[in-house]
């Protein structure tokens, strides 16, 4: 029987060290080597501006995120804009770029992210993180009631947005 008692502990600590591949997110926005740091929820705004395009007409174009970055237990742990950048308290910051991306399920929202992550800030939360999944959106696309025409060229609108960020990092996590 003490066996047993060994053996379960040591079966749930596998468990947890190497988390299952999630399924419902599509192959090309998986990393080939990264493991999970850690998710994190953001809430905030994807700024987007009227701006004249290439047809001689108007549209409007991103500009920026601005958000608030939570933990698993609704902590603030950072603040994630322009750059794409995420930047923890404790001045650790990685900058992203985006690698691919996937449709979100639901048409109404931005769509999901596999982005290539470089620290650019101090040693901490963030500095070991070399991809980034944003995944799980709500909302953030271009207005679709707001006009954006000649009149308005240069107006800004702020559309609300929610979102999961998988933080990964090659080899062994850090955090």
């Amino acid at each position: 029987m003490k066996a047993i008692h060994f053996a379960v502990p040591t079966l749930v600590m596998a468990a947890c060290a190497s988390q299952p591949v999630d399924s419902s997110i599509p192959a090309t926005l998986v990393p080939a080597d990264g493991k999970v740091v850690e998710r994190i929820a953001a809430r905030g705004v994807q700024i987007y501006e009227c701006k004249a395009n290439a047809t001689g007409g108007q549209g409007w174009a991103f500009v920026a995120p601005e958000a608030e970055l939570f933990d698993a237990q609704g902590r603030t742990v950072g603040k994630h804009y322009a750059g794409p950048h995420w930047e923890a308290p404790d001045g650790s910051k990685i900058v992203g770029t985006v690698k691919s991306r996937s449709d979100a399920p639901d048409a109404s929202a931005i769509p999901w992210l596999l982005l290539d992550a470089k620290s650019v800030g101090s040693d901490g939360r963030f500095s070991k993180v070399t991809s980034v999944q944003r995944i799980n959106t709500v909302g953030g696309l271009a207005p679709a009631t707001q006009p954006c025409d000649a009149k308005s060229l240069g107006a800004k609108s702020r559309v609300s947005y929610t979102a999961d960020y998988v933080l990964l990092s090659k080899g062994t996590a850090a955090y």
